[in-house]
């Protein structure tokens, strides 16, 4: 009926539909709002490659998070196509009953090596991340690690795949850095088939100096947009769909907006988080996480263990009352709260 509580849902009344995999804590450029050069060095210490799930171990947690409800999975980073044999990993996971969509998050670059074998492998849709069209802004946004032809070519090879869900890109404005770019990505991607999304700056982590001034509020944004090229609202797809959606009324195809920052949509949040070395969490802006690593490598039955996963993430989102960006106004009650850093468990 209408309105009824889900079955499994947490204390909010929220399902869990989408489990977000980062498959790789690595990343090969230094963005400022995610991974600035200034701490993520040549020294840093990233996971050694065995303390990352492997391939066998995340496509446990995906089964039991799929007996749970999940029905779409999203592999994220760091930069996931870092991973060696990533398609190997999709191939897995399109068998899992009760998975109906699984998506990569990638900044590019690497698409021309790997999409043909990922769309062979079922991957249903690929967003990747694209902050500016000019060459210099996008080199120093990038953290000098890449150029921008390199994640055009990746974006144009993703295209050509034809892949079922299509290609998104994601773009993170922030005031007086890189707002001037709205109009020209917008230009650049009508009438392409390819949906452009803006998501508001946020305070993911503790390590982008995120400042509330910094933020291009959506509802201004479009406002700009919409003033050039006149806008339309589409009817959300599903509950909890992040996106707020437009069509471009002369028929150049779709727009969305991401405003965690001034419209949250926590009351609609399905999204879990998996990190790289097996932690689960139930909010991008989480403190902790549950480890589910100890749990996959102790020494018990193949169904022993996945019986203890279904227990623990039960009980763990059953008990979720996360709702951070909603109450991003207020303090903490015990001072700073220490956030998971964003290329941890991904977007």
């Amino acid at each position: 009926m209408a309105g009824e509580t889900p079955p499994f849902a947490d204390r909010l009344g929220r399902p869990m539909r989408d489990l977000r995999i980062s498959v790789m804590d690595h990343c090969n450029f230094r963005c400022p709002y995610c991974m600035p050069e200034t701490t993520y060095h040549e020294q840093y210490r990233f996971l050694d490659p065995q303390e990352r799930l492997s391939f066998d171990e995340i496509e446990r947690v995906a089964r039991v998070a799929a007996g749970l409800g999940v029905t779409k999975l999203r592999l994220t980073g760091g930069e996931p196509l870092l991973r060696p044999g990533l398609a190997g990993l999709v191939t897995r996971l399109t068998h899992l009953p009760g998975i109906e969509d699984i998506a990569l998050t990638t900044n590019g670059v690497l698409l021309p090596r790997h999409a043909a074998d990922l769309r062979a492998a079922g991957l249903s849709r690929v967003t990747i991340s694209l902050d500016s069209l000019d060459p210099v802004r996008f080199a120093r946004m990038s953290g000098g690690r890449a150029k921008l032809d390199q994640v055009l070519d990746g974006i144009a090879s993703a295209t050509a795949q034809d892949f079922p869900g299509g290609v998104k890109i994601n773009t993170v404005l922030q005031r007086s850095v890189n707002e001037a770019d709205a109009l020209p990505l917008v230009r650049h991607f009508r009438h392409t088939g390819i949906v452009l999304r803006f998501i508001e700056y946020m305070d993911v982590g503790n390590r982008n100096g995120w400042a509330l001034d910094d933020v291009v509020p959506s509802r201004e944004l479009h406002d700009r947009i919409a003033a050039v090229w006149p806008l339309e609202p589409l009817s959300p797809r599903h509950r909890g769909e992040v996106a707020r959606r437009y069509r471009f009324l002369d028929g150049a195809g779709e727009i969305g907006f991401v405003s965690a920052v001034t419209a949250p949509f926590c009351g609609d949040c399905s999204r879990a988080r998996l990190s790289s070395d097996g932690r689960f969490y139930t909010c991008l802006f989480a403190t902790t996480g549950t480890d589910l690593r100890a749990v996959l490598r102790a020494d018990a039955l193949p169904e022993v263990t996945e019986n203890r996963l279904h227990a623990l993430l039960s009980s763990v989102w059953r008990n979720r009352t996360d709702r951070y960006s909603e109450e991003r106004a207020s303090p903490p009650p015990h001072g700073h709260r220490e956030k998971v850093e964003m290329h941890y468990i991904g977007g």
